[in-house]
Parts: structure tokens; C-alpha cells; sequence
């Protein structure tokens, strides 16, 4: 299998009612790296690589037929409910992969794992210690219009503890639930930048195929990855440019893009509610491929049918249904 290309991805995603990244410092709100005024909300690129991974892990528990996707950033547990370090998950992996005693254990377990082979690692396999960037680097995913999230609050039934009835028939104890409180966001589009280096693809063995699987691990991996505190969330937008020079690209494809209703709307308190009412104008990103397709080998493209777009992007069709 060819090695990886050099590239460019730009992934858009929406959420209803959650947060699906929260800050830990603010309260479990939204994160906010811009100024007040500014109003998006930020997503950390460690989210959505855990998006991949779990999608991965939940496709591929034994690491496929050929024993190359399992995935090494995850928590695993011995029997006695002990959670494995970092050297004692590399050496389980490289034993159900049949490569424990391989002569090299950290290409081994590059070979071995879909996720170091991506996005890189830090770790230790018996003598070997080694620090490896991975090839792909994704950038914040950050809203594409103001946003202002809730605060709601809610009752749990169930109480936390038992109650007993004591010889005058009172309960004695926990006898209701406990109220829950959390921010939301209503509705939110964000839009997230990624590169894939082809010289560093080379020295941890990732493949075109391996790329193929990125793609489709942030389109379903999305799908997968919906609970009540992190929202429902839906894949929208999904762009591969591929370039013939493995040192060539563009840069900051998202610049390129823009929601409709814009701004103001979205201040005044007339906020879109559904993907329905949303427009995504790529024609400047149509122009800048425009003028850079003697550069770009291939571009490919998944759209969420319910989206409407401003611009046509010539593009080979991303089937990840």
C-alpha cells in the first residue's frame, strides 16, 4: 500500500443541545479562546482525535484481520480492575498482534497501531523510549458564527443512596433524586482544520489506506460519539485535497468559508435552530482551488445531504454513509 500524501482536510460538524468539549477551568462551559466580543466557541483537536479513535477501537476491537488497527490512546483494565500504563498497553498490543518479539518494538507497534501510525505518541516498549509526531495535525475546530450557551437544570429520580423505613413507617435517608445543572448550546457549526505530512508518513508507515479510514473515522466517529452532556452531533462537511508535491499546500482552507445567516443574525437573538436553515458559501474556497489546481493531485468531498452550499467544488464523491 502507497505511503501517505501530502495533504489538506477541512472537517465542518454541528451540534444541538451539549457541548461536546468543555472547559474544566470555566465551569464546564463552552471553551472560549477569542476575546468576549468575538463570541465563537472552540473545540480541541483532542476531542476530535478521540472521535477517531473510539470509532476505530469500536470497529476494529481486535485490531483487524491484518492486525494493524489497534489503537494504542485508550484505557484498558487488567482483571483485578488495575488500568495498564503506557509500556504494559504497548506490550499487550504487540502480544495480540503477534509481534512481541519483534526486534524493533516501537516499529512494531507503529505497524501494529492506527492511531500512532496517525497521529503519533509518546511512549516506552521495554528499553525503547521514543517521542513520534504523527503526520496528521489537526488544528481547533472553532464555531463559524457567534454562540451563546445556556444553562439549564434538571432532577435525577433515582437517589443516590438507599432510604429505610424505620419502625414508624418514615423514610429515614435518601428519598428523591438530586438536581443536575449543565450549559448547552442550542445549535452550532464548527469548522476544523488538518494536514497530513507525507515525509513524516514515511517514517511511521501510514498508508493511503490509513488516510481513507481518518476520513471515515471523523464522518462516523462523529455519528457514534452522541450523549446528553456532549450533544447530538451530525458530520457535515468533509474536503481531501490531495497535492503532487509532498511539500506543497495551500493553508487555511477554513478562512475560505462562510455560514449564512452571518454575524448579526446570530447576535440578535434570530440564531438558526436546525442545519435546515443554514447556508455554507464556499465559493471563495472554489476560487482558491481554483488557482491552485496545477498544485493538487486530487480533491475529494462528503456532503451532509441536508446541507445546502453557495459554490460547487469539483471534487471525486467521499462515500462514508
Amino acid at each position: 500500500m502507497a505511503t501517505a500524501k501530502s495533504s489538506e482536510i477541512l472537517f465542518v460538524k454541528c451540534v444541538k443541545d451539549g457541548i461536546p468539549n468543555r472547559d474544566p477551568l470555566n465551569d464546564s462551559d463552552a471553551r472560549r479562546i477569542f476575546g468576549e466580543d468575538d463570541g465563537r466557541i472552540s473545540l480541541s483537536d483532542v476531542s476530535i482525535k478521540r472521535d477517531v479513535r473510539d470509532y476505530m477501537l469500536a470497529r476494529y476491537p481486535d485490531g483487524g484481520d491484518d492486525k494493524k488497527h489497534f489503537i494504542f490512546c485508550r484505557e484498558e483494565r487488567t482483571t483485578d480492575n488495575k488500568l495498564l500504563g503506557r509500556q504494559s498497553l504497548a506490550e499487550t498490543i504487540l502480544e495480540r498482534a503477534g509481534k512481541s518479539n519483534a526486534e524493533s518494538k516501537a516499529k512494531a507497534l507503529m505497524e501494529s497501531t492506527f492511531d500512532v501510525r496517525t497521529f503519533g505518541a509518546v511512549y516506552s516498549v521495554s528499553k525503547e523510549s521514543f517521542h513520534q509526531t504523527g503526520p496528521v495535525q489537526f488544528g481547533w475546530a472553532h464555531s463559524l458564527h457567534p454562540v451563546e450557551t445556556k444553562y439549564v437544570q434538571g432532577t435525577v429520580v433515582m437517589p443516590s443512596k438507599d432510604a429505610k423505613i424505620t419502625e414508624e413507617g418514615e423514610k429515614e435517608g435518601a428519598s428523591q433524586g438530586t438536581i443536575w445543572t449543565s450549559y448547552i448550546l442550542p445549535f452550532a457549526v464548527f469548522a476544523m482544520p488538518g494536514v497530513i505530512n507525507a515525509s513524516i508518513a514515511k517514517d511511521t508507515g501510514m498508508t493511503e489506506e490509513d488516510v481513507d479510514l481518518l476520513l471515515e473515522g471523523l464522518w462516523r466517529g462523529t455519528q457514534q460519539r452522541q450523549a446528553r452532556g456532549r450533544g447530538m452531533q451530525q458530520p457535515v462537511f468533509l474536503l481531501h485535497v490531495e497535492y503532487k508535491d509532498s511539500f506543497y499546500r495551500i493553508g487555511f482552507l477554513e478562512d475560505y468559508i462562510k455560514i449564512k445567516p452571518e454575524r448579526d443574525a446570530w447576535l440578535e437573538g434570530n440564531s438558526p435552530t436546525a442545519l435546515s436553515q443554514i447556508n455554507l458559501d464556499v465559493s471563495a474556497l472554489v476560487d482558491l482551488l481554483d488557482e491552485h489546481r496545477d498544485d493538487i493531485a486530487r480533491v475529494r468531498l462528503a456532503c451532509n445531504p441536508a446541507l445546502m452550499i453557495d459554490g460547487n467544488i469539483k471534487a471525486e464523491t467521499l462515500d462514508l454513509r
